[in-house]
């Protein structure tokens, strides 16, 4: 039998080059590609300037305690429709149990990890103390309600609260 001999070709610093090239340039592109993946599905801020949110937060606590003096009842549906919508209505009470009339009531739905799902809802009294609107399109999941109660042009009643949309 011949016997075949085979000798390598040897290993130069233009192969070292171009593999170290190669490797950092797949490395580099790797990052980008989730730079721009992480930049573009960036939710946002909670607040846009901290700053300015420390400020109005002595208001914030003031305006709670004049909300919990109020002694309101104010209670939240939601119903989910077959079309993917959503129907909220609000019933509000004053401290006596009496419906209250000629609030201006204002509802959002906010996606906790995406503000840019967040959905408004406009809501129109019906009825005595009975305010409702509705959100054509809103997913499946969770979703903080936040409802607000203005009477002449100030605020009067500010509520969070997680719901669960089938």
């Amino acid at each position: 039998m011949d016997r075949v001999s085979y000798t390598p070709k040897p290993f130069t610093g233009r192969t070292v080059l171009f593999l170290l090239v190669a490797f950092f340039g797949v490395v580099i592109g790797v990052n980008l590609v989730m730079m721009k993946f992480a930049i573009q599905t960036l939710p946002g801020t909670e607040v846009d300037s901290a700053y300015s949110a420390s400020l109005a937060y002595e208001g914030e606590i003031a305006a709670a305690h004049d909300q919990n003096a109020r002694k309101w009842q104010v209670d939240a549906h939601v119903q989910r429709g077959p079309d993917g919508g959503a129907t909220l209505q609000v019933e509000a009470r004053d401290n006596n149990g009496r419906p209250m009339s000629g609030l201006k009531f204002q509802g959002r739905f906010e996606r906790p990890t995406d503000r840019r799902a967040d959905q408004a809802v406009t809501l129109a009294e019906t009825g005595i103390g009975i305010y409702r609107g509705s959100a054509p399109l809103i997913a499946p999941g969770q979703w903080d309600l936040v409802l607000q109660g203005d009477a002449a042009g100030r605020r009067m009643f500010l509520s969070k609260n997680r719901v669960l949309l089938n």
